[in-house]
């Protein structure tokens, strides 16, 4: 299977390569070389520039993006929202299956503003009930911020783009992947995704069956205080995480 996957050289690409090197035939889609592996280098706000990267590739892995609060309206802009558009069409227009889209947990982190999701992010568990209502797929977004806002766009691109076309494209709503693969602070314990969990997620949606044409998935580990509800990925791909929020007490 030809893979292309954009933004290979960060954390989540790393670790996505790492799983499907030995199965796959990869390449990327990055601003900088990434060693070992085919690569077109190009921005993503440049649709011409980056055509050339989708010749004959049957999947597309999108986890290209400026991620957080930390960058300027113009750098989500062209990255996130811009950039996910042109890769969906570019991906459209060169015959790909698929297209398997980096979303966030960022879409629904403004819950965290009310209880008892706010207990549970601030490491409060006394304060919260013995069972809370998971948040679940289907419901409406609440983006924390203008990066939740972006990734909600991309969604929605990303429904509009599959109902148009032929081209299959599944959202994962990714939660917080870190470095130190584990979470750190009392936050990280409601919403973290340790590297196997999100490679293992990708790879299922990687072969999920071609009638699974669109769908929107959480994807974290095993939070006992997690509050978005992971039935409905496990329904859809068959994905159950491996790490525990827990271990790492």
């Amino acid at each position: 299977m030809n893979i292309l996957v954009t933004g290979m050289s960060g954390l989540i690409g790393g670790a996505v390569r790492q799983l499907l090197a030995p199965r796959a035939r990869l390449s990327a889609l990055n601003r900088s070389a990434v060693e070992g592996v085919p690569t077109t280098r190009a921005d993503l706000a440049d649709l011409e520039a980056i055509r050339p990267a989708f010749v004959e590739q049957e999947t597309v892995i999108h986890l290209a993006a400026k991620a957080g609060e930390n960058y300027s309206w113009d750098e989500l802009l062209q990255t996130n929202i811009v950039g996910t558009r042109n890769v969906l069409v570019a991906a459209r227009d060169a015959g790909c299956k698929r297209v398997v889209f980096a979303s966030s947990g960022a879409t629904v982190a403004g819950w965290e503003h009310e209880e008892p999701y706010k207990a549970l992010v601030e490491g409060r568990y006394g304060d919260a009930p013995e069972r809370w209502p998971l948040i679940r797929h289907d419901e409406a977004v609440r983006p924390l911020g203008v990066y939740g806002a972006t990734k909600v766009w991309g969604e929605a691109i990303c429904r509009q783009v599959a109902d148009s076309s032929p081209l299959s494209v599944l959202c994962l709503r990714i939660g917080y992947v870190n470095a130190e693969d584990g979470p750190i602070h009392p936050r990280h314990y409601a919403v973290w995704c340790a590297q196997r969990d999100i490679a293992a997620a990708i790879e299922r949606c990687v072969d999920a069956p071609p009638d699974l044409h669109f769908d929107v998935l959480f994807v974290n580990s095993r939070n006992r205080w997690g509050y978005r509800d992971l039935s409905h990925t496990e329904d859809a791909l068959g994905f159950v995480p491996a790490a525990a929020a827990e271990d790492h007490r």
